[in-house]
């Protein structure tokens, strides 16, 4: 692979996205420029790769973490999930989140794991990850600048990180404003991370985050619409990227400005959420759209039982070969959640052939 390009990075938005309406076409050509079949820098027009309607929505994946038997990081795994998902027609990666497990890895496996993920990437296309470990605001600083040395394009903040539950937003911002002063210039991110606890952005402190001009990626789980829309609504004409990890909004915050969607439920069937960014704004294609959201808002509480578990259990029957091993359940799967998920894997086939496309293959 060529060495990965560290001037472009600071420049998440716009980032080459190569998945493409109803087709796994573009995944596929993401998969290619991933292995240094196609050179990404001849690549002037997405249609070039194929014709017809194409969107700027993006889903960018919470990637779950694989492990050997052992317990230790399976990277041969990482780069088989990123392939796939790759394929599936994801347009970016957010490593080193909840869904990896991040509390759960040792300071050093958070930086091999990001570091793995953006070398494997190698450009193609977007990496962020969490950044904002550490007790003091200046042990902060310092993680999220080794964070951002592995080649991300930003460095997310968790809400929660920096303030208790019981303070108030002018503490958290006030925390924010010391932190930026530690970090240089490096681009941020922001992800409403239910642990250490729930932080909800309020207007007031998004407001604030907003005019920092440091803030290029916002991760969403207020989950009531109301309030995600008006906080796209704040995000237009900035340069942050809003992302909501609610899949019952997915159709509705698509269609309302959302850059795009970075739900769970994408470690199961990442070319659905793939399809529905890539659709939920074409008007021709509603009818279809609104059947997609209906299901995805159905098998919402399915998958996320005994996640993320159930996850890899969900990927190893789809053909991934990586263990069903979490450091963070402390229960395997019972045989009937391994049947509910076996449905659920049935019920994605027809999904498939409602929308036209072929499930993306291993």
């Amino acid at each position: 692979m060529q060495a990965f390009n560290k001037s472009s990075r600071r420049s998440f938005v716009g980032k080459i996205a190569t998945s493409v309406l109803g087709t796994v076409v573009g995944g596929a050509a993401s998969a290619k420029i991933l292995a240094g079949k196609i050179d990404e820098h001849k690549i002037s027009n997405r249609n070039q790769i194929t014709e017809g309607f194409i969107s700027d929505k993006k889903f960018v994946p919470v990637m779950i973490t694989p492990y050997k038997q052992n317990g230790q990081i399976d990277f041969d795994g990482v780069s088989r999930l990123m392939d796939f998902y790759l394929a599936a027609g994801v347009k970016g990666f957010f490593a080193n989140c909840a869904s990896s497990e991040m509390y759960s890895l040792t300071p050093d496996e958070r930086l091999a794991l990001t570091r793995h993920v953006v070398k494997r990437v190698n450009g193609a296309v977007s990496v962020v990850a969490t950044g904002s470990f550490g007790d003091a605001m200046e042990e902060k600083a310092e993680f999220a600048k080794k964070i951002y040395h592995t080649g991300v394009n930003a460095v997310i903040t968790i809400t929660s990180h920096f303030a208790k539950a019981d303070e108030s937003d002018d503490i958290l911002i006030k925390n924010y404003e010391k932190f930026f002063s530690l970090t240089d210039n490096i681009p941020m991110g922001t992800y409403e991370c239910p642990s250490p606890y729930k932080r909800i952005l309020t207007p007031y402190s998004f407001k604030y985050l907003l005019s920092t001009g440091r803030m290029i990626y916002h991760k969403d789980t207020t989950i009531d619409f109301d309030k995600v829309k008006a906080k796209i609504e704040m995000a237009k004409n900035t340069r942050l990227e809003f992302y909501d990890a609610c899949i019952a909004n997915a159709m509705y915050s698509l269609q309302a400005g959302a850059k795009g969607m970075s739900a769970i439920c994408g470690n199961f069937y990442p070319e659905i959420v793939a399809w529905m960014c890539n659709n939920a704004t074409d008007t021709n294609k509603q009818e279809d759209v609104k059947y997609i959201q209906s299901q995805l808002t159905k098998t919402e509480d399915i998958i996320g039982n005994n996640y993320p578990l159930s996850a890899k259990y969900f990927l190893h029957k789809r053909g991934l070969p990586i263990e069903v091993i979490s450091r963070v359940n402390a229960n395997p799967l019972t045989d009937k959640e391994k049947k509910i998920l076996d449905e659920t894997y049935a019920v994605l086939l027809e999904w498939c052939k409602r929308i036209g496309i072929e499930p993306t293959h291993v």
